[in-house]
């Protein structure tokens, strides 16, 4: 069970590289397993921090490597959606920018800060999860955008800030951060236990 974890992380892994074969490959046809594999991925991201917990194995190379996967993961996505709806997604383009320059910016100041990529796992985080979820079920699965593609971008956005503020306020290198608030009580001395959430 102590090795369940990376097992479910390397299954998601794998699952984004079938998810970016399918889409570039299948398009229009993959619709529906692109689904399914996107749901059965939240899956193992979810019971892998729960398992990870439950047998006392959470380390920092276990979050870290949680971590790009999951990026490795809804970039995948990402791909695949493009694959089946370009000219939508071309139309969302100035979203999907902000998006990217705001991630690359998590990443830009982590670096520039500790020497390494975020991890922080914060609340807000999880939060454009469920929003990503939501919005590419719409876009892979009905070829809509609307209120659930603003819905992630404006998420999107706002977690982003979040994370960028968490490392700033950060006096060292730290993941699983619920947010900038508990970083700044760190930052104060006022706590030293990490708080974990649902992943």
């Amino acid at each position: 069970m102590k090795t369940l974890p990376y097992l479910l992380i390397g299954i998601r892994f794998l699952m984004a590289l079938i998810i970016l074969l399918l889409g570039y490959f299948k398009g229009d046809e993959s619709r529906t397993l692109l689904l399914i594999l996107m749901y059965f991925g939240l899956l193992t991201d979810i019971f892998d921090g729960i398992i990870a917990r439950k047998y006392g194995v959470s380390s920092e190379k276990l979050r870290r490597l949680d971590s790009q996967t999951d990026l490795i993961f809804w970039l995948s996505l990402g791909f695949a959606s493009y694959c089946i709806n370009p000219e939508l997604i071309k139309k969302e383009w100035a979203g999907i920018l902000l998006i990217v320059v705001m991630e690359s910016l998590c990443y830009i100041v982590s670096w520039w800060k500790f020497g390494k990529e975020t991890c922080t796992h914060a609340f807000l985080s999880k939060m454009w999860g469920v929003s990503l979820l939501i919005a590419l079920t719409y876009l892979i699965g009905f070829q809509q955008a609307g209120w659930a593609f603003n819905l992630a971008v404006g998420l999107g956005f706002i977690s982003h800030l979040d994370v960028i503020l968490i490392v700033l306020l950060l006096p060292k290198w730290q993941y699983d951060v619920p947010s900038s608030y508990h970083a700044w009580k760190i930052r104060k001395g006022k706590e030293r236990k990490k708080t974990i959430f649902f992943n």
